[in-house]
């Protein structure tokens, strides 16, 4: 699964990016984070993005949504792991890191200011590895965040066996499900779709997914990467969002004129 920029359930995977999660970083860690970058009105100015020092950029992804994503990794890190940044108008929302497996390891809101961390001993982890070579991977994981709580994530992935090419790169396509629960076992959110996977970058992508959460709220967004920036490349580290930022400013206008 795909731990990505979405808006609803954010510690995903993790491979399953959440895998995004793409894990599920909840509604409480920045639903609509896209749609968050319109509540504040005009674009940041145009920026280009260094990673960390100690760290290698080495993609930018310009995705649906009105979000753009750093991929880049660093030495200190074991080695496989991945690190991301996603950007919306506004700056900086989010960061993650995967493993080898797209293991989800931690990630932080920097809407909410809330880090998640994987569990360690998972009745089930997640694994690119097993996914790519059996077509089906399920996983059964816990994170903890800093202030705290405890969710249960439970879900699978499975290619579909369709094939894409997106600005040069081949990709899987992917079904996933994921269940989030509370410590109690109270079910929280439900996020169902499909996402990329790149067997040779080793990363999920975000495509189109629904989510309804506990209140019976629901909603469908899409992440489907649209353009792939390699180094020396133009338009390699910006930080400014290219695709659905009109969109996103009507759905606001929209909805300000309903209240």
């Amino acid at each position: 699964m795909h731990d990505r920029c979405t808006r609803n359930a954010r510690p995903m995977h993790v491979a399953a990016a959440a895998r995004a999660a793409r894990a599920a970083m909840l509604r409480k860690m920045g639903q609509g984070l896209c749609l968050v970058m319109a509540l504040a009105g005009a674009p940041a100015l145009a920026a280009e993005w260094k990673p960390p020092q100690g760290c290698r950029l080495e993609m930018t992804v310009q995705q649906r949504s009105c979000t753009v994503a750093q991929h880049y990794r660093c030495d200190a890190d074991a080695p496989g792991d991945q690190r991301v940044s996603y950007f919306t108008r506004e700056g900086e929302v989010y960061q993650s890191r995967i493993d080898a497996e797209t293991r989800w390891m931690e990630s932080t809101s920097l809407v909410s200011g809330i880090t998640d961390r994987l569990e360690p001993g998972a009745a089930d982890d997640a694994s690119l590895k097993t996914l790519l070579a059996t077509g089906s991977d399920d996983f059964d994981f816990w994170t903890v965040s800093d202030d705290g709580e405890r969710l249960h994530h439970v879900g699978h992935d499975e290619l579909t066996g369709e094939t894409v090419e997106i600005d040069g790169v081949p990709l899987d396509l992917t079904r996933f499900e994921l269940r989030t629960f509370a410590e109690s076992g109270d079910l929280l959110i439900h996020r169902t779709g499909g996402q990329f996977v790149s067997r040779a970058q080793g990363r999920f992508y975000g495509g189109v997914e629904s989510a309804a959460d506990w209140t019976g709220a629901a909603e469908e967004t899409n992440d489907t990467p649209m353009r792939f920036v390699r180094p020396g490349q133009p338009g390699f580290g910006s930080t400014t969002p290219e695709y659905d930022c009109d969109v996103l400013m009507t759905q606001l206008d929209d909805r300000k004129a309903m209240q």
